[in-house]
């Protein structure tokens, strides 16, 4: 209901797909900008900025299932990457990380 009505159909799996594809689908040094997914049916946008507004929209049991998975990712992004000082302060934590 939730894609239906704020967001589009298929947008959170397609979200936490890629996010977990860019976290964890390579040994080479994760990039900025690789979190990216554009397409007419996912929208335009980092996936993990998807994945933080569905975790604020969905109803609560939702929610917890979706950050279980989401938390796993972001540790994983923690452990295999660094704080980049010249970031925006302003700007989510995931894009400040290099």
């Amino acid at each position: 209901m939730l894609e239906r009505e704020r967001l589009s159909p298929g947008v959170v799996a397609a979200a936490l797909s890629v996010w977990s594809v860019r976290v964890l689908g390579t040994a080479r040094r994760w990039r900025p900008g690789e979190a990216e997914f554009t397409c007419p049916c996912c929208g335009e946008g980092w996936a993990r900025d998807t994945l933080h507004e569905a975790l604020f929209l969905l109803p609560p049991k939702a929610a917890r299932e979706l950050r279980a998975r989401v938390e796993d990712l972001d540790a994983a992004l923690l452990a295999r990457t660094h704080h980049e000082p010249a970031a925006d302060p302003e700007s989510a934590w995931w894009h400040r990380r290099c």
